[in-house]
């Protein structure tokens, strides 16, 4: 990658938190003079392991079409020119937090799939924002998240919402 160019990698994994990631790194990057680097990260599960033969291309193939069917909704048929995409076979944790090593940003979004409800965050944002060497953005989408409020200052001021 050319580190003399600002980089916004942005975590596709198809949900539509990622989508909504995906839109908000095309609207930060202008902002940052920044690229949109598109990482979806693959591997195979780990109960194949030992058990079953593992058909590599049919798992990358699988996260290929996903990565494009997530481009193509957010940003319809024409791609901006802006937007590098890529397909790692990893960890996703592990492999966006490497691709954002030089990045000015790393977006993710929250799935809500994890299995302690209330949790703010999941277990791959979890890991970028702990492990990160650049700011990290993490994009809820679930409408069932309650905005936090903020006093503002004394008691007779409004509060904010985020």
């Amino acid at each position: 990658m050319d580190t003399s160019e600002a980089t916004i990698v942005v975590g596709v994994d198809g949900s539509d938190s990622s989508v909504q990631a995906l839109r908000f790194a095309a609207r930060l990057a202008p902002a940052l003079d920044a690229r949109i680097h598109a990482v979806a990260c693959w591997d195979f599960p780990q109960m194949y392991a030992g058990y079953v033969p593992p058909d590599f291309d049919a798992f990358e193939a699988a996260a290929a079409k996903t990565l494009a069917d997530a481009l193509g909704k957010a940003f319809g048929p024409d791609l901006p020119v802006n937007v590098r995409q890529e397909l790692v076979r990893g960890p996703a944790p592990a492999k966006l937090v490497e691709a954002g090593a030089d990045a000015a940003m790393l977006v993710v979004g929250r799935r809500g799939h994890g299995g302690v409800m209330g949790m703010h965050l999941g277990s791959v944002s979890s890991a970028c924002v702990s492990h990160a060497a650049c700011p990290v953005l993490v994009v809820h989408t679930d409408p069932s998240h309650r905005p936090h409020r903020l006093w503002k200052g004394s008691k007779g001021e409004k509060t904010s919402r985020l």
